[in-house]
Parts: C-alpha cells; structure tokens; sequence
C-alpha cells in the first residue's frame, strides 16, 4: 500500500507471533524482498477498534505514521473488518489513539483524513538535548529552535513531536536543490537527538502552500511523510509563515493538514492498495 508515494507492507497480525523487527529489515530491502519504506503490522487494542505498529526498513520501530494510519483504515475497510458505511475508524499507535475519518464522494470512500493528536514541543518530549549541541539555541512560542552549521550548510532546526522525532528547516530555495542525501544523515544523527530524528526541509510558497523533502530515520528519504507533514504545519504556524490550514506538496503527492495552535493536528490524503501476496515464512 501506499500514501503518496510512502509505501508499506501491511499484515494482519492479530493471530500472529513474529520477530517484527527482523521480518521487517527481510521484507522491506527492495532488492531482495518486497520492499517498501515501513512494515506495518495490524494489532489488536483494548483503547480502539484496532492497534497498528510500524517498523522501518533498518529494524527500528516507529512511534507513529500519518500515512500509515490512513492506509490501515483503507485495509480494514477493504477487508471488511469495519463496516462498509463506517465513518470513523480508531487506531491505536504506540503514541495515542488516532481517529481516520473516511470521506466519501457518494458511496465511494476517496480519501481519509487521520487525527495525529497535540504535537509536543517541550525538548524532553521530542526528546532533544540541545546543551549537548555546540551551536545556538533558542524558543519560539514554546517550540525550541536549534541553530548550527551541519554538513557546511548553516541550519535552523525546528523541533516537534509527533509521537515521534522531527527537525523542520525552512529554506527560501526549492527544495529539490537541497542536498538531502548528504544533510539528512548527519542530521538524523545528531548527538542532541537521544532517539535520532526525523528531518523536514521546507519551502513556504504562500500562506496556505509548502513545498517539502523528508529525511525518515531509519528509512532515508521517502517520498512522503504524514507526521512529517503534521509537524512541518505546526513548525510553520508557530514561525506565522502559515496559518491553521495548508496543502505541502512533496515528492510523492500532497498532504492536507490543519492545526489551530492549541488542538490535535490533522492530516489528509489518499490510501491506495497496490497488491496482495503470500511471503514464504
């Protein structure tokens, strides 16, 4: 399945026991498995109508996936888990449980739009120690800034969490110049970043338009990112290069998402199946 371009492998593990972290680094290579960017595996859950978890392509697991989460709400509907009239679908991440609404054009479901709950922002929540870095520090309405020269490019990191890491940079060049091959591993690595992070390099186009790139830890880059997208809006609302409602387009596709300064982001956008199969066990 895919979200613009970000795709997974997805498995109903309800009644399965597997190592999910080794299955994931077999399944995931693009050469040798299925490939993909994540494994997302759905569960059950005691707080919500299903639990899902995501391993990315190095083993690692993920807190949490904008992109997958609509993806499992399309699976579960396809496979007639929920009902073919459910509006809503409640998902448990290992970061809170997500509302999907499914919106629909007649009877036909076109796309989901995922409530990814409050973004963090206090440093121990992301978590980044920032007294850990040499360069300079900062806050902006409570999101902590963080400025350093990385890979000879002088940077301004913008944290947020999403249930997991992420490190905006605002650039005023297309992001398709941006070297992200060179700059995302050195950034994902930062000694300041205890767990590595994401990172986002974004262009604001107008009040309600960005353009953006993403570096996901453990994966790379990706041509979509729901969470990545949910902290870029906040990162760009509390700087007030936006407002509450902005498209981003990235590589793969565009992303709806909204925040009003003090709720639960949302983000919107399709979820489309590519195929089915058996993985020889």
């Amino acid at each position: 399945m895919h979200g613009v371009g970000n795709d997974f492998v997805v498995v109903d593990g309800r009644k399965l026991q597997r190592d999910w972290s080794k299955l994931a680094i077999t399944v995931l290579d693009r050469h040798y498995g299925i490939g993909a960017d994540s494994l997302i595996v759905l569960l059950t859950s005691q707080k919500a109508d299903f639990g899902m978890r995501t391993w990315d392509t190095d083993g690692s697991e993920s807190e949490t996936c904008g992109n997958g989460l609509r993806c499992v709400a399309r699976y579960v509907l396809g496979k007639e888990l929920i009902p073919p009239d459910a509006e809503e679908v409640t998902i448990e991440t290992l970061y809170v449980v997500n509302r999907v609404k499914l919106e629909r054009e007649g009877d036909k479901v076109v796309s989901f739009r995922a409530n990814m709950g409050q973004p963090g922002l206090d440093a121990n929540l992301i978590p980044v120690d920032v007294k850990g870095g040499k360069g300079a520090a900062a806050e902006i309405h409570g999101m902590t800034t963080y400025r350093d020269k990385i890979g000879g490019r002088e940077l301004v990191l913008n944290m947020v969490s999403m249930g997991n890491p992420h490190a905006v940079h605002f650039t005023d060049r297309p992001v398709a110049d941006f070297p992200l091959a060179k700059i995302g591993p050195l950034v994902e690595n930062l000694p300041i970043f205890p767990n590595r992070v994401n990172f986002e390099v974004a262009r604001v186009l107008d009040a309600t338009h960005i353009e953006a790139r993403v570096w996901e830890r453990g994966v790379g880059e990706t041509l979509a990112c729901g969470s990545g997208t949910g902290a870029i809006t906040v990162a760009s609302k509390l700087r007030g290069f936006t407002g509450s409602n902005v498209e981003i387009k990235l590589p793969g596709g565009v992303i709806t998402a909204e925040w009003n300064g003090s709720r639960e982001v949302v983000q919107g956008g399709p979820a489309v199946v590519v195929y089915e199969g058996n993985w020889p066990d």
